[in-house]
C-alpha cells in the first residue's frame, strides 16, 4: 500500500480538504472520490461511524489509516475533535454546470451575489444540501470551494452543484432576488424551477443581479430591524418555498 503521506501530497494540489469525520462521513453518502482519509485513531473513528454512519462505516473502514497525532496535525490548518481528515476529487466544473443548466429541474437554484464571508457561504451551502436544493452560485470574487466554506458546508458541497459564475451566466430560470423594497415573500408561491438570489451581506443586491431580477421579494421582519443573517435569509425563503409547492424532501432526522 501506498504510504499515506506520498498519496496526500500526491493529491493535495488539486483536491478537496474533508476536514473531520462528518465531512468525510457526508462526502462519501454523497458519491465523493476520496483517495486518502487519515486519522490519530482508527477505532475511535470507526465506532463513531457504527454509531453515527453505518450506512458508510465500511467505506471508511475500507479508506482510513491511522497515522501519528503529530503527522495528522502536520496535513491540516487546524485539527478536527475527531482527529480525522482526508482528500476528496473536487466534482468537474462541466459536470456542475451541466446540472445546474438541466431543465425542468425539480429544485431552486441559490444565488449568493458577492458574498463577503466564508462562514455564511458553507452554512447556506449545508441549508441548500438539506433542502434539496439544485446547486449554489456564487458570484464576485469568493470560492465557494475554499477550504473555510468547505469546512462549514460539513462536506455537503457534493450534495449540491456548487460554482462561482458571474451574474450573465446564471443558470435558467425565473429569478426571485430578496430585497427589502420587495413584495412580501407570504404571497408568492415559489417555482420549482426558480434561482432565488441574496444579496452581498454588506451592500445587498448588486446593480446587475437587480436588473437581471424578475421579481423582486421580501421577508417579514420586524421594523427597526435592519437585517437577518444571509443563512437565516436562506433559510426562510427555502422553507417557503417548500412549503408552498416545492418538491417532497425526507424529513427524517440523520447524523
Amino acid at each position: 500500500m501506498t504510504d499515506p503521506l506520498t498519496r496526500w501530497r500526491e493529491h493535495a494540489g488539486s483536491a478537496v480538504l474533508l476536514d473531520g469525520f462528518h465531512a468525510l462521513k457526508h462526502a462519501l453518502r454523497f458519491g465523493a472520490e476520496v483517495p486518502v482519509a487519515v486519522t490519530t485513531d482508527r477505532a475511535a473513528a470507526l465506532a463513531l461511524a457504527g454509531e453515527l454512519a453505518g450506512d458508510v462505516r465500511d467505506a471508511l473502514d475500507a479508506l482510513l489509516i491511522e497515522v501519528p497525532a503529530q503527522t495528522y496535525a502536520s496535513l491540516v490548518p487546524r485539527p478536527h475533535p475527531t482527529g480525522v481528515a482526508a482528500l476528496a476529487v473536487r466534482p468537474s466544473r462541466e459536470a456542475n454546470l451541466r446540472t445546474l443548466a438541466r431543465t425542468p429541474r425539480t429544485a431552486p437554484v441559490v444565488v449568493l451575489d458577492n458574498p463577503r464571508n466564508l462562514g455564511n457561504a458553507g452554512a447556506v451551502i449545508r441549508l441548500a444540501a438539506g433542502f434539496g436544493a439544485t446547486g449554489v452560485v456564487t458570484t464576485g470574487t469568493l470560492d465557494p470551494w475554499h477550504p473555510t466554506v468547505v469546512r462549514g458546508g460539513a462536506g455537503l458541497h457534493f450534495a449540491t452543484a456548487v460554482e462561482r459564475l458571474g451574474v450573465d451566466e446564471l443558470p435558467p430560470g425565473p429569478v426571485f432576488a430578496l430585497d427589502p423594497e420587495g413584495d412580501d415573500i407570504r404571497g408568492v408561491k415559489l417555482p420549482d424551477d426558480a434561482v432565488l438570489a441574496f444579496g452581498s451581506e454588506r451592500s445587498g443586491l448588486s446593480v446587475a443581479l437587480r436588473a437581471r431580477a424578475d421579481h423582486l421579494l421580501s421577508l417579514p421582519m420586524r421594523p427597526q430591524v435592519s437585517s437577518y443573517n444571509l443563512a437565516t435569509s436562506v433559510a426562510m425563503t427555502l422553507y417557503h418555498w417548500s412549503v408552498t409547492g416545492g418538491a417532497s424532501t425526507d424529513s427524517r432526522a440523520s447524523s
